[in-house]
């Protein structure tokens, strides 16, 4: 259990790490196509191209953001293997506060006393879920189990990927919640993989909920840049803690095995209820950083000079 805490804890530092970073890159990227009143930074609803997201994605800052994301999945996947779902998701996703505090020296965003407080109620539901967290369950279940992870993931990833591309700049907590979601199957998935212990290639790769994996991160990666290019780096993060935390948590506790301390379910309940309702709260309080949207006012402020121009 210590063990898995501490990796859980380590991983949530990646993330929390790795997301202001990539948000420094992807403002940066963002800066630079307004510098240049390029036309191809935005879709014609308002978000940002492929080609955008594209250059946020090769900045220095935004590739150090990634390679921690990278550290944080491996040591986040040992934390799913070795702690209840429910847990292990939450604590990850307390990377909502490094990401929070991050954003004053960074970003220059400023946190107020209600977002402080919002932080306080993450880091106490955070003791109560680890106080009442008993064994994690085995992560056996059906092969259909493993297909329909592969099929809702496609589903969500690939129709999701349509509607924020169609919502345009309107998409950062759609697109936030999105990411958050894939990242949860991808905690669903490395429960219940075939071939990892002991290791046995053949059946590791025959496994639908691999491609789950792959597909979830993968998308789920994109998803969060575009989160976080068009909308708060505290708002999209608060999203993706949503989906990432509620959904696999009710799995495994319904479907994987996953259970509280004798006596101690109540206190699991209540630690889970305050750890989202905290991460909401954050989002919600937050201060919109004067990047927020910038895609589509820079394209409107330009709008007007180029029709006086003609």
């Amino acid at each position: 259990m210590i063990i898995g805490l501490v990796t859980a804890v380590a991983a949530s530092a990646c993330y929390g790490t790795g997301s202001v970073l990539q948000a420094v890159g992807s403002r940066k990227s963002a800066r630079q196509e307004a510098a240049t009143a390029s036309a191809t930074g935005v879709t014609q609803h308002g978000g940002p191209s492929l080609s955008s997201t594209a250059k946020a994605a090769v900045t220095w800052e935004f590739m150090l953001g990634t390679v921690l994301d990278f550290i944080g999945f491996g040591l986040g996947a040992l934390a799913a293997r070795m702690l209840p779902l429910f847990l292990s998701q939450t604590v990850i996703s307390a990377n909502l506060i490094v990401t929070a505090l991050l954003s004053i020296k960074l970003l220059g965003i400023r946190l107020r006393r209600p977002e402080w407080a919002s932080i306080a109620v993450v880091c106490a539901a955070l003791v109560l879920l680890a106080t009442a967290a008993g064994h994690e369950g085995s992560g056996s279940t059906a092969r259909s189990t493993h297909w329909w992870l592969l099929g809702i993931t496609v589903v969500l990833m690939g129709g999701g990927t349509v509607a924020v591309r169609l919502m345009g700049a309107r998409a950062a907590i759609l697109a936030g919640l999105l990411s958050g979601l894939g990242f949860g199957a991808i905690g669903v998935g490395v429960r219940i993989l075939d071939g990892l212990s002991p290791l046995d290639l053949p059946a590791l790769l025959a496994d639908p909920a691999l491609y789950a994996i792959l597909i979830a991160g993968g998308v789920g990666m994109y998803l969060h840049t575009v989160a976080l290019q068009i909308g708060s780096v505290n708002g999209a993060t608060a999203a993706l803690v949503v989906g990432e935390t509620v959904l696999p948590g009710i799995i495994g506790v319904l479907w994987l095995g996953d259970h509280s301390r004798p006596g101690f379910a109540w206190v699991a309940v209540l630690g889970f209820l305050l750890a989202v309702a905290g991460a909401v709260a954050v989002a919600w309080f937050g201060e919109p950083d004067s990047h927020a949207g910038s895609l589509t006012t820079e394209q409107d402020e330009r709008e007007p000079a180029r029709s006086a121009a003609a």
